[in-house]
């Protein structure tokens, strides 16, 4: 009786010692696993703590992430063409150049606004210059007709939006 009530408690005891090992060791686990993760990522300089400083380089990214752009605010002009036609033909112009600007890379988001007011629509292009801007703008035909008239403004925005061509051509069926 006596050496089974022994090897009961030093089962228990072995149980119990198991029991409460066990989070020890899968915390061990989890501390050697981060260890790993920290090495990996230390091994690759461009990539820390998920700042990638090649991206940051190619979208000219500052410190914070951020560049400046040249917004340009696209409002309604005073030679609005009255036939249908000759409207459709300058729409399909001016939808032409806004993708012949973003494949250059030049034009990081376009856009209209919703409505009958007179702001139309916006461009973001790529450059902190006005001057660069109002030469990208001015090749526009629905500028050039004056049914839209440009007001531009440097912005100060996140470098990510020199993402947005790249993305919206994955999850676009049609195009513009």
């Amino acid at each position: 009786m006596m050496k089974t009530k022994s090897i009961i408690l030093l089962l228990s005891s072995l149980i119990i010692t198991l029991w409460a090992c066990e989070p020890l060791e899968n915390s061990k686990a989890e501390e050697l696993a981060a260890q790993q993760d920290t090495l990996e990522t230390a091994a690759d300089p461009e990539v820390i703590d998920g700042y990638n400083a090649d991206k940051a380089t190619e979208y000219g990214a500052d410190d914070y992430g951020m560049k400046t752009y040249v917004m340009a605010f696209l409002k309604r002009g005073p030679n609005r063409p009255q036939d249908s036609a000759k409207s459709a033909e300058l729409m399909r112009a001016h939808l032409d150049n806004i993708k012949r600007l973003a494949k250059e890379g030049k034009l990081v988001l376009a856009g209209p606004f919703y409505g009958d007011q007179d702001l139309r629509g916006i461009y973001i292009f790529d450059t902190d210059n006005l001057d660069s801007a109002r030469a990208m703008t001015s090749t526009d035909p629905a500028i050039q007709y004056g049914s839209l008239e440009m007001e531009l403004m440097k912005w100060y925005g996140s470098a990510a939006l020199m993402e947005v061509s790249e993305v919206h051509s994955q999850i676009s069926r049609e195009e513009i």
